[in-house]
């Protein structure tokens, strides 16, 4: 897997990617990253990349030009063989990273770790020019329901997510099936629909996904507060009965957004 990230803030990623998962990754050859400064595809003495909107407004925005450029050049053939039309380059995905993009979801990280490549494109100041979306990212994506200063650190987000998905990333391969919103979670939900409340009067609830069950480890007991008697009782069936219903109380405790009313 190769991500390209485009940026005019290059060094923002000199720490992120030095680290835990994604440092081993790459030593084992699984993922490459490649910094994209876009201050390399201006033409001016200024090196500028944004301009004053059209209809006014207040802020900048990031122009086409350099930015379609930049990655004309990164996907080079391959964007040549698409009659330089970039959104159509096989098993390669140009994700414009916008505060009003389609939210990243984990589906969305199982999507992308099925692709050959990723194209980042981190967005600054007051956004980006339409036609970058329209025209060259294949999609837009948000993290959430706020906004950045930049689309590095959600840039940052998304090639985590997506690394940790890729086989031989994490190690253990389950690691990546058994927590929250991964495609296991999904299976536990399917198996615990329909859930009746115990709100009185309120209709039954089905999961979509829940969040991971909650983990505990030594010591048992700790300041009085002690690790669940099935948890260390040995019964595996046990174990899983309770799992998936603590998956499915704290979803509704801390994300009953991921809980559909049946």
């Amino acid at each position: 897997m190769r991500f390209d990230l485009v940026t005019i803030f290059p060094e923002f990623f000199s720490g992120p990617l030095e680290h835990g998962i994604l440092r081993r990754a790459q030593e084992a050859g699984l993922v490459e990253v490649h910094i994209q400064d876009l201050r390399e595809f201006t033409t001016d003495r200024h090196r500028t990349v944004d301009d004053r909107p059209f209809g006014g407004g207040e802020g900048m925005v990031l122009k086409p030009e350099p930015l379609f450029e930049a990655v004309e050049s990164l996907l080079g053939s391959a964007a040549a063989a698409s009659e330089r039309r970039p959104q159509h380059v096989p098993n390669t995905a140009i994700v414009l990273m916008s505060a009003a993009g389609k939210l990243f979801r984990q589906e969305t990280a199982r999507r992308y770790a099925a692709l050959e490549r990723i194209v980042l494109i981190c967005g600054r100041y007051e956004g980006v020019d339409e036609r970058v979306a329209e025209h060259l990212a294949t999609e837009e994506i948000s993290i959430g329901d706020f906004v950045l200063s930049g689309g590095e650190l959600p840039a940052m987000l998304v090639i985590d997510a997506v690394t940790r998905l890729i086989p031989g990333a994490l190690g253990n391969e389950a690691s990546s099936q058994n927590e929250s919103f991964s495609a296991m979670a999904e299976q536990i939900a399917e198996k615990v629909r329909p859930v009746q409340s115990s709100v009185a009067k309120e209709p039954p609830v089905a999961a979509t996904a829940l969040l991971d069950f909650p983990h505990y480890t030594r010591p048992a007991d700790f300041r009085g507060w002690r690790v669940p008697e099935v948890l260390i009782g040995g019964n595996h069936a046990e174990v899983a009965k309770w799992r998936r219903a603590a998956a499915l109380e704290k979803t509704r405790r801390n994300r009953p957004d991921l809980l559909l009313r049946s």
